[in-house]
């Protein structure tokens, strides 16, 4: 039986499941297995069984449609690593061509760090937003109020998230 999450561990969770600094990401090149299971652990919704994670298939498929480059043999190093840990996120809302297109843009003259670190920032700060809406939500009403803006807010982000990218893309 599947426990069901409290809001006092949801927020502590929100708060402090980040994906890792880019000096903690591993420095020696994994093979897929092993990256597949690594990345299980760098977001949220991995954490909690939220989100099915991604697969070898789904990794050949990103390579495939360049939004990462080739594996180094069969080896997948840091900037592999990193660029996943956003792909896994991004897939959530965007489809493979437009995570390609986020991807590029942001990646300034090959300073996947630099993304990397940008990156988890904008999710660190977005994480601590909805702790904070969770914290302020005091009863099961102002908790449904709380998740039916999330869902709204969530559409609506996704919208404009695409219409910037045509924009930029023009």
């Amino acid at each position: 039986m599947e426990k069901k999450p409290d809001k006092i561990s949801l927020e502590k969770a929100l708060r402090e499941s980040h994906p890792a600094e880019w000096d903690q990401i591993p420095d020696i090149d994994l093979y897929k297995d092993q990256l597949t299971e690594y990345l299980k652990r760098q977001h949220i919704g991995f954490v909690l069984g939220m989100e099915e994670p991604l697969t070898s298939a789904m990794i050949n498929n990103y390579i495939k449609a360049g939004v990462l480059p080739r594996a180094k043999g069969k080896r997948y190093d840091r900037d592999h690593i990193a660029c996943l840990t956003a792909v896994a996120l991004l897939k959530q809302v965007l489809s493979v061509q437009e995570t390609g297109e986020l991807l590029n843009m942001s990646i300034d003259d090959g300073d996947v760090r630099a993304f990397y670190d940008k990156y988890r920032d904008v999710l660190a700060d977005e994480l601590d937003n909805v702790a904070y809406e969770l914290d302020k939500a005091d009863s099961d009403e102002s908790i449904k109020e709380l998740a039916l803006s999330l869902a709204v807010r969530s559409y609506a982000d996704k919208l404009l998230c695409r219409e910037l990218l045509m924009i930029l893309n023009v």
